[in-house]
């Protein structure tokens, strides 16, 4: 596919550069359904003029509906974009950047998808399709899958249909819940996942952080025992990864234990333990659920985690934390790769 792309450029250069300003167009009406030709033009960067020429197009082909609460995809227009992603991933570059972020993060794979998930969340979106789609062709019947919290984690939970290969599969919560909103909670996050995915769940009702002597006493506690060991034999792993900051004032952390975070310069978190920038485990809040430790080879582990911002963060994480998948965006992978 890469040498007829080439071909092509020399050859209709005109041509590829217009099938991707449409396609781009379409995906964001899909994305953003129903939308208005002014939000259109804003979220994919095009004037309002060359915008009206493309959904006059795009209407004509029968690709687009538009009505007076905004334009709609058609049945057949989400069977273009089907058709035309995988040569569209590849005339955009991305399986490029796939294999050079493959290569320096030491990682088994990598899917990419376009823009920034800082400052659009249809990235977010997207990415959790991308995980979604992975999902299904990899989870097999009667699987248990771990899911951790956050806004990220919550778009695969958008994005999940039934597995059409697997039965019966279990979901569950990698840790207890910090207090942020309940959408984004690693519980609610399992239970929405299990619910479209036709499975089943259970949830660990722990808060994140605890005292020693809290651990000690939740841990006896027969039901918490039960599920923390079915989280733990878990076969597959879905988790983000935090900047260091951010979770530590999510979690309430004491001012003393920010300030020490700070002096050994950490810059993310995953599963409970703060990583510097080199991969170094600099601390480790207390948790009942998931630990690294827990991630062994015979786990499938998921990254899904993006945005320009995140980039220090993803690629500190990588430094020593385990997975066999990154699932991230355009703009966190060309910040990774500036080194």
């Amino acid at each position: 596919m890469r040498e007829l792309l080439d071909v092509q450029k020399k050859l209709y250069p005109d041509l590829l550069a217009v099938m991707q300003q449409r396609y781009a167009v379409l995906k964001n009406i899909e994305l953003l359904q129903p939308i208005g030709r002014r939000g259109l033009a804003v979220n994919s960067e095009l004037t309002e003029r060359n915008v009206r020429g493309e959904v006059e197009f795009l209407q004509r082909q029968g690709l687009i509906d538009v009505t007076s609460k905004g334009m709609h995809i058609t049945n057949e227009g989400k069977l273009v974009i089907e058709q035309l992603a995988v040569f569209m991933h590849e005339a955009s570059g991305s399986s490029v950047l796939e294999k050079q972020l493959k290569d320096k993060l030491q990682i088994g794979d990598v899917i990419i998808v376009p823009g920034n998930s800082d400052t659009d969340n249809w990235v977010k979106q997207e990415m959790g399709k991308a995980c979604a789609v992975f999902l299904q062709k990899r989870i097999e019947p009667i699987q248990t899958i771990a899911v951790t919290g956050g806004t990220t984690i919550a778009a695969v939970a958008e994005a999940m249909k039934p597995f059409e290969n697997a039965k019966a599969c279990l979901f569950v919560p990698a840790r207890g819940g910090i207090g942020e909103k309940e959408e984004n909670q690693a519980n609610t996050i399992a239970a929405k996942m299990a619910r479209q995915a036709k499975g089943e769940y259970r949830l660990l009702y722990v808060p994140d952080p605890l005292s020693e002597t809290s651990y000690q006493t939740m841990i006896n506690e027969p039901t918490v025992n039960e599920i923390l060991h079915i989280i733990k034999d878990a076969d597959v792993v879905l988790h983000g990864i935090g900047d260091a900051m951010a979770m530590a004032k999510r979690r309430k952390t004491p001012d003393e234990v920010i300030n020490e975070l700070r002096t050994k310069k950490a810059v993310s978190e995953a599963f409970g333990y703060y990583f510097d920038e080199s991969g170094k485990v600099v601390h480790k809040v207390r948790t009942i659920g998931l630990h690294l430790d827990d991630l062994s080879a015979r786990k499938l582990v998921v990254t899904v985690a993006g945005g320009k911002s995140k980039a220090q963060a993803i690629a500190s994480y990588f430094r020593q934390g385990k997975s066999d998948l990154l699932i991230t965006d355009k703009a966190a992978a060309e910040e990774i790769l500036k080194g």
